[in-house]
């Protein structure tokens, strides 16, 4: 599947987006997933109430399956102005 990174997570992470295999079945797993990979993941995901996440384009929970969702976005929570 797609991971797509915004704002301060790309930043950490190094990287806007990346094709990444999974055996995960919610996002939390995934979540736990990348942490474990390498320091920059672990910064980026250490606090996920700073964070928000869409399955293919629809804001959803860490909670949320990831069974046929081809596309995950990680960004901070947005503001309006």
């Amino acid at each position: 599947m797609d991971v797509l990174y915004f704002a301060w997570v790309r930043e950490r992470i190094g990287l806007p987006r990346e094709q990444v295999e999974t055996s995960a079945a919610t996002v939390a797993d995934l979540v736990e997933e990348l942490r474990a990979r390498e320091d920059r993941y672990a910064a980026a995901f250490a606090d996920l109430s700073a964070l928000r996440v869409a399955l293919d384009q629809e804001l959803s929970d860490f909670d949320a399956p990831l069974s046929g969702v081809r596309e995950v976005a990680f960004f901070p929570p947005m503001t309006g102005g």
